[in-house]
């Protein structure tokens, strides 16, 4: 048996291919509603209710009616050919579970940094990791109902983002939504594939 295919007699081996995309933020952004809204399998979550001491650490200021919590990752699939498949991986949002954003890194094509602008500081902690790493990724923000809107550029000011850096806007409920921030962000990871590095 080849690993990542099947082989049988007088079949070639198929292999198949997997890339990783992360989908980070900041508590209460949407990463787990974006993973169920576009995966393809009924989604891997690791909720679990928010306890009265979680109240206390974490601030629920802009989502007060926020129930559970992501206390692991939020897994989707999306099949995008027979031999390719895209994975994704949804980061908790709270500063005590991100020892985990390292091993879930490992490998990752590229990421997703999930914003709210009622809470756009929120994001400042997945931004500085994914610029550390040198880890390409774009800001989506995510439109809630009744929250003020604000152009891309205020954001990029406010977010001191680079100006070749996406931002998109979103409804993580939506799945030609969650499509399209996908594709913004394969678009971006191979533009900066093909950039000329720097000596």
């Amino acid at each position: 048996m080849a690993y990542g295919g099947y082989e049988a007699a007088g079949m070639a081996v198929r292999r198949h291919r997997a890339i990783k995309i992360l989908l980070a933020g900041g508590f209460g952004v949407g990463k787990t509603t974006l993973v169920g809204a576009v995966s393809e399998i009924k989604p891997l979550r690791t909720e679990e209710p928010l306890t009265e001491s979680g109240r206390r650490t974490d601030s629920t200021v802009g989502v007060e009616r926020k129930t559970t919590t992501t206390v692991a990752m939020d897994f989707g699939r999306i099949t995008l050919r027979q031999d390719l498949v895209l994975y994704l991986f949804g980061t908790p949002g709270q500063e005590r579970f991100w020892f985990m954003w390292d091993e879930l890194a490992l490998g990752a094509l590229g990421a997703v940094v999930l914003a709210d602008t009622r809470r756009l500081a929120d994001c400042f902690p997945a931004i500085d990791y994914f610029e550390r790493r040198e880890i390409p990724f774009i800001v989506a923000l995510n439109c809630f109902d009744g929250a003020r809107r604000y152009t891309s550029e205020d954001v990029r000011v406010a977010l001191d983002l680079d100006p070749g850096l996406p931002i998109v806007l979103c409804d993580a409920r939506s799945r030609e939504s969650a499509k399209e921030v996908l594709i913004a962000l394969v678009e971006h990871v191979l533009s900066v594939a093909d950039e000329p590095v720097s000596r």
